[in-house]
């Protein structure tokens, strides 16, 4: 069910552009006018049909006049209603997007990628159908409706009774229906987004599907989505055309008592041809109206209950990026005091227990231990990407909870195992370091990641487009650019999360001397498998289940014969 509340939120995006509304009402108000005249010149021509030629023709000019009028008015609704309806779809789109983008990384873990798309696309895509056509055909209808029922009455309020007696019934079930339908419709739009989703995540790892040979697997399993949305769409249009079939009965059975009670008063004098004339097509008129209305309710019902989960999203609150701290030092200390953490997916399993230590100002650190110990979990926390369930981090002696996320995540930079390059040009993909770089800037930032020369390699240099449709780069490749990306930055903090553990150790090697390079006179944290990649550090934390188990330089730790030491003469050995 709709609340008011979220009714409200799809209304307030027209009232930016109420003036141009109201307009667009004022002609559609004159359209539906134009309409109701209609059936009435036409009565008096059938009367005057045994009188004066001249008033005939008359009547007939006033019949041309109405039509090119209607034309007119429809024409500048029409425009109008457009204009309204692509601004405030247009709104409504940025307004999602812009609130996905700012949402916690918590709200996209319970959610999929394919869904989201899907509220994003076809839902919006429905309301636009319905803020477009739907809804100004709605309010033209009762306007017909209204003003047919008011001019009935004047033609024969004994006639109007007969005929009204008919239209509660087919109002009430017009109702019940409409819930029924928006009911349906809601399931249907949920069901195309659980498809859209297995769509969009098979496109995306369509090489895993191909190397496990699952292709009929997803296209089964894509099958049943589509299949299970098929069958559901069917029923839905059994109980349209249901309803439907109840309304063409009930308008014309009306229409026909109309005739047979329209005859009678004729015979008994109490009504002309012309005016049954008149009186049979306002009721075709009304009749009309009152079917359209039923299935233009259906059609609104189905876009609100489409868009109940894209307003969901609307209503998510997102990450609050105020300032309330523009922290304008460099970042000199880095403390994690007593830190307790599970993710919100799975609050019962803390992932750090009790974790606390210092990083001093240009220091390098780096985090080893096994899969699942929480390396990763800690450079989330630095970022503030979730907050802590218990402890405190904190930078320059300040809670990070006080620290404004903007000028917080400005101040450092991550690079990561999986690098995601933007289906753009190479220089685009670097700007999102620092959108005002220079072309120099950028050069210089390539070079100092080793970079420079094998993107000049490419015909088109640094406008080679990269990603989705883009030249296939490897994957040290990749880490380069990710690492001028990060230059370009000039944070405080660096971070590199597993940066080389899939190259090859030719790779591995370009890739170290772009990060030392990177790492001078910098605060670095390096989370890594590779003893190699971490035996220059100042200090190694060494994490097991969620805590720091041991800590100091490589060979103090080599000496401890600890944990690290064991992981060391693993890869010794091999």
């Amino acid at each position: 069910m709709v609340n008011k509340k979220n009714k409200f939120q799809l209304i307030k995006y027209i009232l930016p552009y109420k003036w141009t509304f109201i307009i667009g009402l004022f002609f559609l108000f004159l359209s539906s006018v134009t309409s109701l005249l209609f059936p009435w010149l036409v009565g008096q021509l059938v009367d005057q049909s045994s009188n004066d030629i001249t008033q005939v023709n008359k009547i007939g000019i006033m019949l041309f006049v109405l039509f090119l009028s209607q034309a007119l008015f429809s024409y500048f609704r029409i425009i109008l209603f457009i204009k309204v309806s692509s601004k405030a779809i247009e709104k409504l789109r940025n307004d999602t997007f812009s609130n996905l983008m700012i949402l916690p990384l918590h709200f996209f873990s319970k959610r999929r990628v394919g869904e989201i798309c899907s509220r994003i696309t076809s839902d919006i895509e429905i309301l636009k159908n319905t803020f477009t056509t739907d809804l100004a055909q709605f309010i033209r209808q009762i306007i017909i409706i209204i003003g047919g029922v008011l001019l009935l009455s004047f033609t024969s309020w004994k006639l109007t009774i007969f005929m009204m007696c008919t239209l509660p019934m087919i109002i009430v079930f017009a109702v019940i229906f409409g819930r029924k339908l928006r009911k349906k419709a809601k399931h249907i739009q949920n069901k195309l987004a659980d498809a859209n989703t297995i769509l969009e995540e098979s496109l995306q790892a369509i090489s895993t599907i191909k190397s496990f040979t699952s292709e009929f697997f997803q296209i089964n399993k894509y099958k049943k989505e589509v299949n299970l949305t098929a069958t559901m769409s069917i029923e839905l249009g059994k109980y349209r055309a249901l309803f439907a079939s109840f309304i063409i009965v009930g308008i014309f059975g009306s229409i026909v008592a109309v005739i047979w009670y329209g005859t009678i008063l004729i015979q008994e004098g109490n009504m002309s041809i012309g005016e049954l004339f008149s009186f049979i097509l306002y009721s075709v008129f009304i009749s009309a109206s009152i079917g359209g209305i039923a299935e233009l309710y259906a059609s609104i019902q189905k876009a609100i209950g489409a868009t109940e989960e894209l307003l969901k999203i609307r209503e998510e609150k997102g990450e609050n990026f105020d300032n309330t701290n523009l922290f304008d030092d460099d970042l000199s200390v880095i403390k994690f005091k007593k830190i307790q953490f599970a993710y919100p997916s799975r609050k019962e399993t803390l992932v750090l227990k009790n974790l606390s230590f210092e990083i001093k100002a240009g220091e390098k650190i780096a985090i080893v231990g096994a899969s699942g110990s929480g390396k990763t979990t800690i450079t989330k926390l630095l970022l503030n990407f979730y907050k802590c369930n218990e402890g405190c981090i904190e930078l320059n002696n300040l809670n990070i909870n006080k620290i404004g996320l903007r000028t917080l995540r400005q101040k450092i930079g991550i690079v990561s195992q999986d690098i995601i390059l933007f289906a753009t040009t190479i220089k685009d993909n670097l700007l999102i370091g620092n959108p005002n770089a220079t072309d120099a800037e950028i050069v210089e930032a390539a070079k100092k990641a080793n970079a420079h020369d094998f993107i000049m390699s490419f015909e088109y240099g640094y406008n080679t487009l990269v990603g989705e449709r883009g030249v296939e780069i490897s994957g040290g490749q990749r880490q380069r650019i990710a690492i001028a990306r990060v230059i370009l930055k000039n944070p405080d903090v660096l971070i590199f999360d597993e940066a080389t553990s899939a190259l090859d150790s030719k790779s591995e090697k370009i890739i170290q001397d772009s990060i030392f390079e990177l790492l001078k006179e910098r605060t670095s944290i390096i989370i890594s498998h590779r003893i190699s990649t971490i035996k220059k550090v100042d200090k190694i934390l060494v994490l097991e289940d969620g805590a720091v188990v041991e800590q100091g330089s490589h060979s103090e730790l080599i000496h401890l014969k600890g944990t690290y030491q064991k992981l060391a003469s693993l890869q010794f050995d091999e």
